[in-house]
């Protein structure tokens, strides 16, 4: 891959604690990832993130690290993972890692220390007020689950900042000792072999907190230096990061200018994701339409991450009241699917009613879109949730890899598993399965394969541009193209339930016998653009030209 290798990558998302236990002790582990990675290769993946690894407490799945420089040992050895890195590298699989740096669990040894006296060495590096803060109550990141930012400590006789929950103190970023230290960090691991890294929470980690202000400044300098630093280290690192702010702000966090790409190289886009969320339960796309035209020109190397879930809930929060609701109506219409009032915590399957057609065309959608799609461990096999666990952990449940017990899962009890595995109904491991899917070249998981490799086929989708076709068509259609060196691509999607004829005959101009690459069935031949007709939920891929040299 070239050092932009990002821009026509398919990123996995998993949790090693639910993917594979290998030791039957319960809990997924790195010799049990291992085991997977030709499962993985297969599907077509060529990056893993890999959800939080280090030691900790585990009151916040992970997020609450003790120690940024080891591995959990519930999950291995770095021993372990050095060696899931030599395995990943060899079948074409770079391999990203959560760093979760704006806070750290109150149980690590900075915050000990830094809570024992005034005179610690670590006292600094983490954000105290001496008298309550007037924003004590302001800026939860999860309503209805914290009810302060500011805690008291008595120990430290002082009140200490947690943009998350009160065992997450958060670090004082206007510290240099505290950047230095996220910089040793980062060096850390690419020194191990990672590709980069997935930065949780950024526009926190370059919030310089003053008590009492619920809008502190952000200083932006500080990714300039991260990005520097890190590629310095390794040449093709990248930093995908989670921003979700105003659209407005979105450019500040990939570069200094509009041609300058010195920051992250990578966001995940909330925005489209909120806008595909919603136009899925309108069954029309006109949000989708609004959604590429104003997105904001990204300088050159900066790239989007779409997604249509990962590992948190589906946030609804930068649409309107009225729209939220129009999604809680469609895709989650019990309070108990509901989270934080502004998110689902549902797996996409049962969103969408298990109608195979309806998964289809909102994964081949999201794969057709502009950036590089993310897709979440188990939603090629349509995996649900269980909705009987706390919060967020409905939808981490351990992988269905087969119909033996616990899904293949773990040969450990099943009341030692780290958590249940879904069983019984539509969603069980009994039903939803790898193994299962893996002989059936109709299921779900085939089709996962035959799309990826068709999008690898198709490298103007992720790095060229991403337009949508002004032109009159029936309700419910979209219709896109893709344009890059290596070609051109037309993407024709029907979000509703009625079949549909498109004329695109206004392309023709710009087609060289064009064909379906990929569609939802057979359709007559594609012929000159004017008359493409297109089945309810259904979807056709469509090659325009290839480039001579592509």
């Amino acid at each position: 891959m070239s050092d932009r290798w990002y821009q026509k990558a398919v990123v996995y998302c998993l949790d090693v604690d639910t993917f594979q236990d290998s030791d039957g002790d319960g809990v997924g582990d790195l010799r049990g990832l291992i085991g997977r990675l030709d499962y993985l290769a297969r599907l077509g993946v060529t990056c893993l993130w890999l959800n939080p690894i280090h030691p900790t407490p585990g009151r916040d799945d992970g997020y609450d690290a003790s120690d940024f420089y080891g591995v959990d040992p519930r999950l291995g050895s770095l021993g372990d993972f050095a060696e899931l890195l030599h395995e990943a590298d060899n079948r074409g699989i770079k391999v990203i890692i959560d760093l979760v740096v704006n806070h750290t669990s109150d149980q690590h040894p900075w915050f000990q220390s830094a809570r024992s006296s005034p005179d610690s060495p670590y006292r600094d590096w983490y954000v105290w007020s001496d008298t309550e803060p007037s924003d004590r109550n302001q800026g939860m990141v999860f309503p209805g689950e914290q009810d302060e930012t500011w805690s008291y400590d008595r120990t430290a006789k002082a009140w200490f900042y947690h943009r998350f929950y009160k065992f997450q103190p958060d670090l004082n970023f206007a510290n240099p000792e505290v950047r230095e230290e996220i910089k040793r960090i980062i060096a850390f691991w690419l020194q191990l072999g990672v590709a980069g890294f997935r930065i949780d929470a950024l526009p926190f980690i370059i919030e310089l907190t003053e008590p009492g202000n619920p809008d502190s400044p952000k200083d932006f300098d500080f990714l300039t230096e991260l990005r520097e630093h890190a590629q310095w280290r390794r040449g093709d690192a990248v930093l995908l990061a989670e921003a979700n702010v105003e659209p407005a702000k979105l450019v500040d966090y990939f570069g200094t200018g509009p041609k300058a790409n010195d920051r992250v190289h990578m966001l995940f886009d909330f925005m489209l994701n909120g806008r595909l969320v919603l136009a899925l339960a309108r069954e029309e796309p006109e949000q989708l339409i609004d959604a590429l035209r104003d997105t904001p020109m990204l300088p050159a190397g900066g790239q989007w991450a779409t997604f249509l879930r990962n590992h948190d809930e589906i946030d609804l929060s930068r649409l309107t009241a009225e729209q939220r609701a129009e999604v809680y109506e469609a895709f989650g219409p019990d309070e108990d699917m509901r989270i934080y009032d502004r998110g689902i915590r549902r797996r996409l399957a049962p969103m969408l009613g298990n109608d195979r057609r309806r998964l289809e065309l909102a994964y081949a959608l999201q794969f057709s879109l502009r950036g590089t799609p993310v897709l979440r461990y188990g939603d090629e096999i349509g995996m649900g949730e269980d909705l009987s666990l706390d919060g967020r952990q409905a939808i981490r449940t351990p992988m269905q890899w087969s119909v033996l017990p616990n899904g293949g899962f773990s040969s450990a009890a099943s009341d030692k598993l780290v958590r249940p595995v879904v069983s019984g109904g539509d969603f069980g491991y009994e039903q939803v399965n790898v193994t299962a899917q893996r002989h059936d070249p109709t299921s779900l998981l085939s089709w996962f394969e035959r799309m990826i490799r068709t999008l690898r086929e198709a490298p103007e989708v992720g790095a060229g541009s991403c337009t949508h076709v002004d032109v009159a068509v029936p309700a419910g259609v979209l219709a896109h193209r893709a344009d890059g060196p290596t070609g051109c691509m037309l993407f024709v999607h029907n979000l509703g339930r009625r079949p549909a004829t498109v004329d695109l005959g206004k392309l023709a101009i710009d087609a060289d016998h064009p064909n379906d690459v990929l569609a939802d069935q057979e359709y007559p031949e594609v012929g000159d653009l004017s008359e493409l007709k297109v089945a309810g939920y259904g979807y056709r891929w469509i090659r325009l030209n290839r480039s001579p040299a592509s």
